[in-house]
């Protein structure tokens, strides 16, 4: 399969055949699940202290000649603390089980649990190229009211060298990408708990830019709210396809197709 290359004025200059891993059948459960495995590993374990809720001294017990029993006194067989004493008559609190103030919780969150979903690597590699593959699947992009008319294509090298915000815009709003910007810009409030757990906006992301190295292009572009610039050898399926959701416009610069190709990445 070719693809057409667009310069920084929209015209077209050639075309370039594209390598192997753009024919990958496309596999939304495999993609899903690699995404999934990257979001596991970045989830921080949480839980509650070992000793939370057992710091007490309480002991109570239930033996009838024991000092200081229930034994007899129509009482539950709660742990206990004591609080007043007057003769051989006690003023107890329950403490220690989850029934009682202060208690431990029954089931709480330990910290020790592992979050991390693996994913094996050739699995992981098949659901990168398939997420490749869909970056230029018409199907997929039917859908996308907002992809330009005469997508997908291949962008110059140019692009890499552009060191200006500015200029970045509007070579992005050249090849047609207008919609996509202004649709990426929108922030909107988040609805539930999230609000007060510092998430409070959501925003859409944009197309993505894959280079063949570290260039101008990954500084000048961080400012475009939604597009992300990524070095060809550091895709992954998020990437391609944030949330598993496939369809994010991807526009790839020459160089970073031939070190696909050279190099025979993910195979």
């Amino acid at each position: 399969m070719k693809l057409k290359i667009k310069s920084l004025d929209n015209k077209e200059k050639g075309s370039k055949k594209l390598p192997s891993q753009f024919n990958e059948e496309i596999r939304p459960n495999l993609i899903n699940r690699s995404v999934l495995s990257l979001q596991s590993k970045r989830r921080q374990a949480y839980g509650s202290h070992p000793n939370a809720g057992l710091r007490h001294s309480a002991r109570i017990s239930k033996r009838r000649r024991d000092w200081r029993t229930s034994y007899g006194i129509g009482i539950s067989r709660v742990p206990r603390k004591v609080m007043v004493r007057r003769g051989s008559r006690f003023t107890w609190t329950g403490a220690i089980i989850p029934g009682t103030k202060g208690g431990r919780r029954a089931h709480p969150p330990r910290s020790e649990k592992k979050w991390e979903q693996k994913i094996n690597k050739k699995e992981n590699r098949k659901a990168i190229r398939s997420a490749i593959a869909a970056s230029i699947n018409e199907d997929v992009f039917n859908k996308k009211e907002s992809a330009p008319k005469d997508y997908p294509f291949i962008i110059s090298d140019k692009f890499e060298s552009i060191d200006k915000t500015k200029l970045v815009y509007g070579a992005l709003e050249k090849i047609g990408l207008s919609k996509e910007l202004k649709r990426a810009n929108e922030k909107k409030v988040r609805s539930g708990k999230g609000k007060s757990r510092n998430r409070k906006y959501k925003r859409k992301k944009g197309p993505l830019i894959v280079v063949s190295k570290e260039c101008d292009l990954t500084k000048s572009a961080s400012n475009i709210e939604g597009v992300d610039v990524v070095n060809v050898k550091s895709l992954n399926a998020e990437v391609l396809a944030p949330g598993a959701d496939l369809g994010r416009i991807t526009l790839w610069t020459e160089s970073a197709i031939d070190v696909l190709a050279k190099e025979r990445l993910f195979l």
